[in-house]
């Protein structure tokens, strides 16, 4: 049965314990490839038995989430916008804390306090128990539940206190509405502090949402680019976005594709070439013909598989999201001992005991563990981004941690790709102009690099026409054809015999006919990298399918040492092999003939423009064809996996301390309230701080 791919858009999630319950949702439910995204407001999966979507989204709100069409239309009411409860809230608790300092007498009134008071309780029964009820429910309790029970103890223990007429030492109304209010305000910096790690995906959509200057009957007509339609004719003006994918009609232009490569350098454009959706055109103007638009640009596949990647979790969340797990059970554990011990074994006071057990409930919090990986993920992927680098999971990140090994293809990855024809060797009393005919034909039908040199190059150059009937091409080896008189070619490497500069041999019904020396160049910064790999304790390795000659010379000139020549897609397999038994391996190559090596590798990089075979075959796309980018994805992935355990470790000591001391009575409820809210935001502050970090050279 097909397997359906379905995307709901889901509001009301606002930690990754939200997430969790939903995961945990839909993972009793069967579901298969569950990403949910909190932040993005997005859950996705795949139905592989087609249960009834309808059910699902009512279990899902049955968890007090909602999903609805387009978050981005979704207009949330005056009442629930968290900025709103923490206002209201705050306003009537600040007279309920300035009453321990100003001597109003009417402040001092239990009823008074209790009247300014329960409209704040009341909002934190709404927003806090009705998360915590849910969460419960869904079998991963939350913070909420800890701030519901410590709250609502302060509470009922104060109205207690006031309709038995007890005294003010049984009245901790301020403490009740201090710790709801705080913790909203916790939210409040939470939820905009998040906003700001999505904003890599969110400010890529922003590019998405143009206008389109479509040409008509010889008019325009301005359209949004979700109207464009394969086939449609564009108008792209100096200063507009190109809207959707394309090729140029007419006209020439600058285009900046900074957006897509991290290139800062305008690219020109004529006639035939390829542009791409949200682009800029600098200079000039063209007519093009959209061939792309929707979820088939370029741009599109870039924001899903970003938006795929921040919920792909690296290993070491996997702890954190364990200790989440359990960690409100074992919290409210904790107070109730701190409760017992306090008040029977302390012999202290049951409003002590009852403060300190309080503190702990709310000291504690469980968000920042779960906020610790996927905040840092996400702005390391925007950062990575921006630099033209597609890391494709969070998982991906902390796969490149001690990498031993950087295996290399030659064509196109250590060499430019742009090939020139050196000389072509004759063999016997042939046309010389037949020959070029020939290869002429059969290379005009590949689309390999070294055919397209050819064609440039032999279509200055006289030649006899030759009519070709079959042409199939051979991956790894060449193009084999037949002529409409039967004879049979075939043009390649894999049959050459010798290791002499001609590396391409043309034959006519297996006797040979001619010999080729091509030859590219080497890309300038490689030999720059291969020495800063080296210092940064990792081995270089060459491995291609080229004459042994050919990748002996250019090992040489950029300081390779290990070389692995004449490997055939199935051979490369196995050189990959033996090194990942030796140590952790990055296979870099061009995403096409090297599909299996990118993904046999522990981490494939392709070195390709976004074509769909790299973006399928390699977990990191590097679209900017600068080999510098392979030192920055390393060094993005070396400070995203640092400033995870960074963040990590503040959740871990902060609760480790945070508790004991809360429970030993060294902390009342309001200052752990405060605390708490802003241990939060101290990890996702430090996840920000990727953004404009100065990246160091990665550690060997």
């Amino acid at each position: 049965m097909a397997e359906q791919l379905v995307e709901l858009n889901v509001t009301g999630m606002h930690c990754n314990n939200c997430a969790l319950s939903i995961h945990k949702l839909l993972e009793k439910k069967g579901l298969q490839n569950i990403l949910v995204d909190f932040a993005g407001e997005e859950v996705k999966f795949s139905n592989n038995d087609h249960i009834a979507i309808p059910g699902i989204i009512k279990d899902i709100e049955g968890l007090g989430f909602k999903v609805v069409d387009d978050p981005a239309t979704q207009i949330t009411p005056f009442y629930e916008k968290i900025e709103n409860k923490f206002v209201f809230c705050a306003v009537l608790t600040a007279p309920l804390l300035l009453h321990m300092v100003l001597p109003w007498h009417f402040l001092h009134n239990p009823i008074v306090q209790l009247l300014l008071c329960l409209p704040v309780f009341l909002v934190g029964c709404l927003h806090f128990g009705k998360s915590a009820f849910n969460s419960i429910r869904g079998g991963v309790p939350n913070m909420d539940v800890l701030i519901f029970v410590g709250s609502t103890a302060a509470f009922i223990y104060s109205l207690v206190g006031t309709i038995e007429n007890l005294g003010e030492h049984y009245e901790f109304y301020e403490t009740c509405a201090a710790i709801i209010t705080l913790v909203l305000l916790g939210n409040v910096l939470e939820k905009q502090s998040v906003t700001q790690t999505t904003s890599a995906v969110k400010d890529l959509i922003k590019i998405q949402l143009v206008n389109a200057n479509r040409v008509i009957n010889g008019g325009i007509e301005i359209i949004s680019a979700k109207e464009v339609r394969p086939g449609d004719t564009l108008q792209v003006n100096q200063g507009d976005k190109i809207p959707v994918d394309g090729e140029v009609l007419s006209g020439n232009a600058s285009v900046d594709e900074s957006m897509l490569t991290g290139e800062s350098i305008p690219v020109e454009k004529e006639k035939y070439s390829s542009v791409i959706g949200g682009t800029i055109v600098q200079h000039g103007n063209i007519r093009m013909l959209a061939t792309k638009v929707g979820s088939n640009t370029i741009l599109s596949q870039i924001i899903d598989l970003m938006k795929k990647a921040q919920a792909a979790k690296p290993p070491v969340q996997k702890l954190g999201d364990k200790v989440a797990a359990v960690f409100v059970p074992a919290v409210i554990l904790i107070s109730l001992l701190t409760f017992v011990l306090t008040y029977f074994a302390g012999h202290t006071g049951m409003q002590t005991a009852l403060m300190n057990a309080i503190a702990v409930l709310v000291i504690s919090c469980p968000c920042a563990m779960g906020l610790a990986t996927p905040t840092a993920v996400m702005v390391g992927l925007g950062r990575a981004a921006k630099n033209g680098i597609l890391i494709k999971g969070g998982d991906t990140i902390e796969a490149v941690a001690n990498t031993k090994y950087v295996v290399f293809d030659k064509t196109g990855t250590l060499t430019t790709g742009k090939f020139r024809v050196n000389d072509i060797k004759i063999t016997g009393k042939i046309n010389p102009e037949l020959v070029r005919g020939i290869i002429m034909a059969i290379e005009e039908r590949s689309n390999h690099p070294i055919a397209k040199s050819l064609v440039n190059e032999l279509k200055t150059l006289t030649m006899a026409k030759v009519i070709l009937k079959a042409v199939k091409e051979e991956k790894g080896l060449g193009m084999r054809a037949e002529d409409v008189e039967g004879n049979h070619y075939f043009l390649g490497s894999g049959m050459a015999t010798d290791d002499s500069g001609f590396n391409l041999s043309l034959y006519k019904n297996q006797k040979l006919l001619a010999q080729i020396d091509v030859d590219d160049e080497i890309k300038p910064d490689a030999a720059a990298l291969i020495a800063q790999l080296k210092k940064m304790g990792i081995i270089p390795v060459l491995l291609s399918g080229d004459k042994k000659a050919r990748c002996l010379k250019v090992a040489q000139q950029i300081g390779i040492t290990d070389i692995h020549a004449e490997k055939l897609p199935d051979e490369k397999l196995k050189v990959i092999d033996i090194y990942k038994q030796k140590g952790k391996t990055i296979m870099i190559g061009d995403g096409i003939n090297d599909a299996p090596a990118l993904t046999q590798a522990d981490v494939g990089v392709s070195m390709n423009d976004a074509s769909q075979v790299a973006i399928q075959s390699a977990r990191v796309v590097l679209l900017n064809t600068d080999l510098h980018s392979v030192i920055k994805f390393l060094q993005v992935s070396r400070h995203t996996l640092l400033t995870i355990k960074q963040n990590l470790f503040w959740a871990f000591a902060y609760n480790i301390i945070a508790i004991p001391v809360a429970a030993l009575g060294f902390v009342n409820p309001m200052i752990g309230a405060f605390t708490m809210a802003f241990s939060d935001v101290v990890v996702i502050g430090n996840s920000l701080r990727l953004k404009r970090k100065k990246l160091g050279p990665p550690a060997p």
